[in-house]
């Protein structure tokens, strides 16, 4: 089974992460600190490591150069609070393979560890289509039929989520753990309010609500 450390002292993020990668069927190590991190990654068979770069001993940029300076050549896909394009630089130069801001999407990070598992030769999509629906995931802007939107990140994050699983059905509450992820309440209306926002744009009819479970994109 392919195994992926998880590098994360924030519990609410790394309890996220570790049950969004072992409901795709990977095996998880969880480091807290720079430390555990380390010896995980020299002294277990790790194929990917999600790193955190706010670590409460060391910095996790400090972290990846020792490790690639031992010899350690798994993809690195680093995950942070940090998100100027200075930081992505630093991090990519350090040797990450990706870099990821935080808030993210849970399926936004599983398909880059798809992607750096199979040694980042696949191109990904820069589209989504569903139907008459088109999400440009570059310019995060939706075609619906001749008509275009921009949208805002969470329209974009929950408009994505729906077009990854056209026709099935998503409970409000994966629905709030994909978008709003670590930090989602369980009581929250985001859903509804988001949800009335995106058919604004791409009309009513295409996202149906499946009364008593979620909300349904037709396809």
């Amino acid at each position: 089974m392919t195994q992926i450390l998880l590098i994360e002292d924030e519990d609410r993020i790394a309890s996220f992460v570790e049950k969004g990668l072992r409901a795709a069927g990977y095996a998880v190590l969880r480091g807290a600190t720079a430390a555990e991190g380390y010896e995980y990654a020299l002294s277990s068979a790790v194929d990917l490591t999600v790193l955190d770069l706010g670590l409460p001993d060391d910095d996790g940029l400090r972290l990846l150069g020792r490790l690639r300076a031992q010899g350690f050549t798994a993809p690195v896909i680093i995950l942070t609070a940090r998100s100027t394009p200075a930081d992505t630089v630093a991090g990519l130069d350090s040797g990450a393979d990706d870099y990821m801001a935080k808030p993210f999407s849970i399926d936004e990070l599983l398909a880059r560890i798809r992607l750096r598992l199979r040694g980042g030769s696949a191109e990904e999509p820069t589209s989504l289509t569903a139907g008459s629906l088109t999400l440009d995931l570059h310019a995060r802007r939706i075609t619906a039929g001749e008509k275009q939107h921009d949208l805002s990140s969470r329209e974009f994050a929950l408009l994505e989520t729906f077009m990854r699983h056209p026709g099935q059905v998503l409970s409000r509450e994966q629905l709030l753990e994909r978008v709003w992820g670590y930090s989602f309440d369980p009581g929250s209306n985001l859903v509804d309010v988001y949800v009335r926002y995106l058919r604004a744009k791409v009309g009513a009819e295409r996202i149906k609500t499946v009364r008593g479970v979620g909300y349904r994109l037709e396809a």
